[in-house]
C-alpha cells in the first residue's frame, strides 16, 4: 500500500473516529449494541440444532420472544459489496439482520443496585473512563432498551467498578459487591438460568473493573464483557467479548491532518517503561534518529501541549502496551493523522463503520 492510499485510508479513519467521538447520539451505543448480539448470536448458534433450509429474505437469527412475530424482508441485491466483504463473514447476512435487529432487537435493564455503588450518569463526562459513561448514558436513552423483561433479547448488568474505586473501595470489596449483585440477580430473576448468563452483559473501562470483576469467574466466564483496550491478557475473550473504543473527550487540539510532506519524524513514542516490551522499544529505539522515542512522560514544564503537538509531526504513533489501558492513544493517533502502531498481545477492535 502506498503512503497516499495509506494516508486516504487513514484520513477515512479520522472522519469516522470523529463522527463517533461527538457522541451526540446513540450511534457509539448502537455499534457496540450490534457487536454485542451478534456475539450472542454466534455464541447460540453453536448450541442449537442446524435449523432448515429457508430463503435468504426470510433469515432471521434474532433469539425469538414472544413479540418477535414478524419477518423483516430486506432487499439486499445481487451482489456483496466488496469494500464490506473482508469485514463481515456474510456482508449478504449481516445486511439482513442488521436490519432486523434495528426494528426488533431489544434490551432490558437490570434495576440499579445500591446508588452510592452503581453507576448514575454525571452531569459531565470526562477523563479517561469517559466511554463507560457515555455507554451508560446512551443504553439508558436507547430505544433498544424494554422494561419489559419477558421482551428482550439481551440483558445488560449496570455495575460500575469506576465509581466504587471513586468512593475508596477497595478491589477486594468491589469483588464481593458485584459478586453478590449479580447472585441477587440470578435468584431474583429466571433469565440467567436460562442460558447460564450468556444473553447477560457489562460494561467495564479497563483496570478498575478488569481487575475488581475478574474474581468472580462466572461473570466473566459466562457473561458478555464490554470492556476498553481489551487483549488477551486481561483474560479478554474474542468470540464472546466485545471492544468499546476509549476517547478521551475533548480532544485538547484540532485533528491533524493527511499532510505527510509535514511529518518528518518516523515515529513517536512517550511514556514510563511500566512493562516488558516498552522496556525493550526504549531500549531498542531511543538512540534512533528517525523515531522521537522519551522513555518518559513529557514533563508539562516544557510548554503547553507539548505531547499532543508531537502527534502532527510524525508518521507513526506507536502504542506500546503497559501497566495501564493504551487505546486512548490509538484514538489519539488517529485524531491527530498518525498511523497507530500497536506492540503488544493481539487487540482487539471495533470494525470501522463507515
Amino acid at each position: 500500500m502506498t503512503a497516499g492510499k495509506l494516508y486516504q485510508k487513514l484520513q477515512q479513519q479520522q472522519q469516522v473516529l470523529q463522527s463517533m467521538c461527538s457522541l451526540k447520539g446513540s450511534l457509539l451505543t448502537l455499534a457496540i449494541l450490534t457487536l454485542i448480539s451478534f456475539t450472542y448470536l454466534s455464541f447460540n448458534s453453536l448450541h442449537s440444532s442446524p435449523p432448515p433450509s429457508i430463503s435468504a429474505s426470510s433469515v432471521s437469527l434474532l433469539p425469538a420472544t414472544e413479540t418477535t412475530t414478524k419477518t423483516v424482508v430486506v432487499d439486499v441485491g445481487d451482489g456483496e459489496n466488496d469494500e464490506i466483504s473482508d469485514l463481515y463473514h456474510s456482508p449478504r447476512v449481516f445486511k439482513l439482520n442488521y436490519e432486523e435487529m434495528e426494528q426488533n432487537f431489544k434490551i432490558y435493564i437490570y434495576p440499579d443496585g445500591d446508588p452510592n455503588t452503581f453507576y448514575q450518569t454525571p452531569r459531565k463526562l470526562t477523563g479517561k473512563y469517559a466511554s463507560e459513561g457515555y455507554f451508560f448514558q446512551n443504553i439508558r436513552e436507547s430505544r433498544f432498551r424494554t422494561l419489559d423483561p419477558d421482551q428482550a433479547h439481551l440483558f445488560f448488568i449496570p455495575i460500575s467498578c469506576h465509581k466504587m474505586r471513586g468512593k475508596g473501595t477497595s478491589y477486594e470489596n468491589m469483588t464481593v459487591i458485584v459478586e453478590n449483585y449479580v447472585e441477587s440477580l440470578i435468584a431474583k430473576y429466571p433469565y440467567w438460568n436460562r442460558t447460564l448468563g450468556a444473553d447477560h452483559f457489562f460494561v467495564t473501562c479497563h483496570d478498575v473493573g478488569v481487575r475488581a470483576t475478574e474474581g468472580v469467574p462466572f461473570l466473566i466466564k459466562n457473561a458478555i464483557r464490554v470492556v476498553c483496550s481489551p487483549s488477551y491478557d486481561v483474560g479478554f475473550i474474542p468470540h464472546k467479548d466485545v471492544a468499546l473504543p476509549q476517547v478521551l473527550q475533548p480532544f485538547a487540539l484540532p485533528a491533524g491532518g493527511n499532510d505527510v510532506e509535514n511529518r518528518t519524524t518516523l515515529g513517536f513514542w512517550a511514556g514510563h517503561r511500566n512493562s516488558r516490551i516498552r522496556v525493550i522499544l526504549a531500549r531498542v529505539w531511543e538512540n534512533d534518529t528517525e523515531l522521537d522515542i522519551s522513555s518518559n512522560r513529557i514533563n508539562r514544564a516544557t510548554g503547553h501541549l507539548v505531547y499532543q503537538k508531537r502527534f502532527y509531526g510524525t508518521k507513526f504513533c506507536i502504542c506500546p502496551g503497559g501497566s495501564q489501558v493504551n487505546s486512548a492513544r490509538i484514538a489519539d493517533s488517529i485524531h491527530y493523522g498518525c498511523v497507530p502502531g500497536t506492540e503488544a498481545f493481539p487487540v482487539e477492535f471495533t470494525p470501522n463503520k463507515k
